[in-house]
């Protein structure tokens, strides 16, 4: 019922994962991401602790691949999850389990790595991860960019009704944190709008918590 793609940023090393799904709120289920650490997509029929046990693997100098074959092993209901992950090295792993809903499949790149399941067709995630290793740009504009480009390429066999995009940088808080959790129109369009309104204020929220006085104003009615 969902794809995704997270991803790594070697210029900054902020990690990231965008998502959408046909479920509601599929970002606050899926998405995870630890600042200095990597990014996990945990989906298919979710398990929430899954993406922080990864990270805490991961954190505790797992690769990803370890991180995920100790979740195989002691995770429960293992088959019916699909777990991604990516690390500050750049390294990538995905487990998908063999009760994986409908048509699914996976892709793997340096930096990136993109998964679906009940897809309308199984090329999408290799083009998700391609568009991301061609494209440019702030990794929140290559994440979102790639999801659009899932699909465009077929994308989920139904229509998707939530999205997110979830990016962390140096901050034990997210850099940014959109979610579309329910609308009949496209999600990941409103989502494509909600980036272009956020991404220039970004770094000044960031500037506001560290130090406010020293921070650019609001540009609001009755901020001197």
């Amino acid at each position: 019922m969902t794809f995704s793609i997270i991803g790594h940023c070697t210029e900054t090393g902020m990690f990231g994962v965008a998502i959408s799904s046909s479920s509601p709120a599929v970002a606050a289920r899926c998405s995870y991401a630890r600042a200095g650490v990597g990014a996990v997509a945990s989906q298919n029929v979710t398990d929430p602790r899954l993406g922080p046990h990864a990270l805490d693997l991961m954190e505790r100098g797992a690769s990803p691949h370890e991180a995920l074959s100790i979740l195989e092993r002691r995770g429960a209901h293992m088959a019916y999850r699909q777990v991604l992950a990516v690390d500050a090295s750049g390294q990538t792993a995905i487990y998908s389990g063999s009760q994986v809903l409908g048509m699914w499949s996976e892709a793997q790149g340096r930096d990136a790595a993109a998964a679906g399941n009940l897809l309308a067709d199984a090329g999408v995630p290799e083009v998700m991860v391609q568009h991301f290793a061609t494209s440019a740009g702030h990794l929140g504009a290559r994440l979102v960019g790639a999801l659009r480009a899932g699909l465009d390429a077929g994308g989920e066999a139904g229509p998707v009704h939530s999205a997110g995009l979830l990016v962390v940088d140096k901050q034990n808080w997210p850099y940014a944190e959109l979610r579309i959790d329910w609308t009949e129109e496209c999600p990941i369009a409103a989502l494509e709008a909600a980036w272009e309104v956020y991404a220039p204020q970004a770094d000044a929220y960031v500037s506001r918590a560290l130090d406010p006085a020293a921070a650019p104003s609001y540009g609001v009615p009755g901020d001197e």
